[in-house]
């Protein structure tokens, strides 16, 4: 059988060797892209993998299921086993069966025994259709209510309690008002319990008040389920639980009437971070000061306290300790007040997945900018509901698209650049290929600009410089490499005071600009400022970076980051190419990678100033 060079490229990537002679040169295949992980077993529908590492060292991973697709009868929870840090796995085994109720969104704990709890939504009534429901076209769902449900396994996974027992919810508000008086609760969980250093365990959940339009759950608050007893009682009969935070109602949103799928973090002091998703364009967090009874006011995530908001959609946004007291935080980095303004799907835009780095600074989580940490090639994929596991100094992710469910290694090169960001002071050597210091980066200087990757085969490259602006009039030119048919790239300013690069193969044209406006990481007039442009052949997107901040948008639009053509090929122009041809300005620096850059390592450049070499 004939070999793909792509899978050529796979084996030799597993096996350690170098890349075939015909190989070199060529892009490596990339981790990020979804499809490049190892599969996790399921029926069909695959939502929520979520791993705890057991006293044997295999990794346990506990899914929800079902030969449907999400919400349809026969929807169940199963367990499988890994060996091989994910690679490979064993048999799925049934925590609950598909052939009764509805058993949904397994969340697993592993407690010092040993012993591995799993908690799940459980259809105990084996309710069949919601007659009460207020909007007869949805909420009749019923994998989202019922009672709280946990099972137990004493043998690492390989099976499970025959004996299932619920967990005492106290109702609130949202409960009694919803269609049935809280008599039927409506809920479900995301995450994984953390244990806190009190020896509780504490994992959050979603209550839900009211069906309809928008977006099916109307109305929603997050609260926690706590156990300060687990740790060490054998009988689950006899597990103390409290249901937080303290009073009649959860946390919730500034604005909207969604605050669901809460999942929280133990900072050194013993506070606990939440973060939560809302239908605002922002997702939330909250603080706890007294072991999760009250929290902070609602308010929207911000990358530093009082800082720039973080932008995401209604979409799962999990925030993850490790052993080394750091943090990330997944989430899609777009949203926003623009959400508002148009049309706009709940739901979607889960395509790329994003992390920022968490460091903990006087009581509170100062995050990076972000990066990009998976994708897929056709942008309406939806990836989400994710877990990290730390295992022997490495690092994974799970996700799932619904359908598949994969886990992936993750360079630590990434962590490690996005923890260390805050400090980062170094200017980025690998890949670049060309560098005009400030006498050399003249305007109406011919430059030889050095030939650039292939787009179309997950090339990439990155044009990082620092300006001094007299005007940010439109038509201004740093660089264009454009043929007379238009192939090459240019950079030039547009009418609404921002730069703009143009990609052009010859037959495909596209192109992003900077943030718009007078916030956080936007052009000035009259400052030297350091701007990076990355143009990433993986998920075919283009980032832009002013002064160490990536574009978000602001309040102009969703997204401060854009796609280009997937088709987009060669995009080399002429050379040499005039430089900076009309300029009411200074360039003191330009570098030319032919590599995108990570963003912390376009901070690191930006941090470095404008006469590092």
């Amino acid at each position: 059988m004939k070999l793909a060079r792509r899978d050529i490229l796979r084996i030799a990537i597993a096996a350690g060797a170098a890349p075939p002679q015909f190989l070199q040169g060529q892009p490596a295949m990339d981790w990020r892209n979804i499809k490049n992980g190892s599969l996790i077993p399921r029926e069909g529908y695959s939502d929520q993998p979520y791993v705890v590492i057991t006293r044997d060292g295999n990794w346990l991973c506990v899914l929800t299921t079902g030969k449907g697709i999400e919400g349809e009868p026969g929807q169940h929870i199963i367990s499988t086993i890994s060996s091989d840090q994910g690679r490979t796995w064993s048999k799925p085994v049934d925590i609950e069966p598909a052939d009764g109720p509805e058993a949904s969104w397994v969340m697993p704990l592993i407690v010092p025994s040993g012993r591995v709890y799993a908690f799940y939504a459980y259809n105990s009534t084996n309710l069949r259709l919601d007659e009460k429901s207020n909007n007869p076209h949805v909420g009749r769902r019923v994998d989202t209510l019922g009672e709280y449900a946990l099972k137990y396994s004493d043998d690492n996974g390989r099976s499970w309690s025959a004996q299932r027992y619920f967990i005492p919810v106290r109702s609130m508000r949202l409960d009694r008002e919803n269609a049935h008086e809280g008599k039927l609760r409506y809920f479900w969980g995301v995450g994984k319990p953390i244990v806190t250093r009190k020896g509780e365990a504490i994992f959050g959940f979603a209550k839900v008040g009211k069906w309809g339009d928008p977006g099916t759950m109307v109305t929603s608050q997050g609260a926690f389920m706590k156990s300060t007893n687990i740790l060490t009682e054998r009988d689950p009969k006899r597990l103390r639980w409290e249901t937080l935070p303290e009073g009649d109602e959860g946390l919730r949103a500034p604005k909207g009437p969604v605050s669901d799928e809460a999942n929280l973090v133990e900072l050194r002091d013993g506070s606990l971070y939440c973060t939560y998703r809302t239908i605002d364009g922002y997702n939330c967090a909250a603080y706890s000061r007294d072991g999760g009874k009250t929290w902070t006011p609602p308010s929207y995530a911000a990358y530093t306290p009082g800082g720039r908001r973080i932008k995401h959609p209604r979409a799962a946004n999990f925030v993850r300790k490790f052993g080394n007291g750091k943090f990330l935080l997944w989430y899609h980095n777009h949203g926003g007040e623009p959400v508002h303004q148009q049309k706009w799907q709940y739901y979607t835009s889960r395509n790329p997945g994003w992390i920022s780095g968490g460091v903990e600074k006087n009581g509170f989580i100062h995050w990076a900018q972000p990066e990009i940490l998976l994708y897929d090639d056709e942008p309406a994929t939806r990836i989400s509901y994710p877990d990290f596991i730390e295992d022997r100094g490495q690092y994974f992710i799970t996700e799932t698209m619904k359908t598949n469910a994969r886990v992936h290694r993750i360079d630590n090169a990434l962590l490690d650049g996005l923890w260390n960001q805050f400090e980062a002071k170094s200017v980025a050597t690998r890949g670049l290929v060309l560098t005009l210091d400030r006498a050399q980066a003249r305007s109406g200087v011919p430059v030889a600009v050095p030939s650039l990757p292939g787009l179309l085969e997950g090339g990439g490259f990155t044009i990082d410089f620092w300006v001094r602006f007299d005007e940010l009039s439109e038509g201004q030119t740093i660089l264009d490499t454009r043929q007379s048919g238009g192939k090459g790239i240019s950079l030039k300013t547009s009418d609404r005071f921002t730069l703009t690069l143009t990609l052009n193969d010859g037959v495909h044209e596209s192109g992003w600009d900077c943030d718009p406006g007078t916030h956080d990481g936007t052009l000035k007039v009259g400052i030297w400022q350091h701007v990076a442009f990355i143009v990433d052949g993986g998920p075919k997107l283009i980032t832009v970076l002013v002064d160490g901040v990536l574009n978000d948008g602001g309040a102009v639009r969703q997204y401060g980051w854009g796609r280009f053509d997937r088709a987009m090929g060669d995009v080399n122009g002429e050379k040499p190419s005039v430089f900076a041809p009309k300029l009411f300005g200074q360039i003191g620096k330009l570098r030319i990678y032919n590599r995108y850059l990570r963003t912390s390592e376009a901070v690191g450049n930006w941090r470095a100033g404008r006469e590092a070499l």
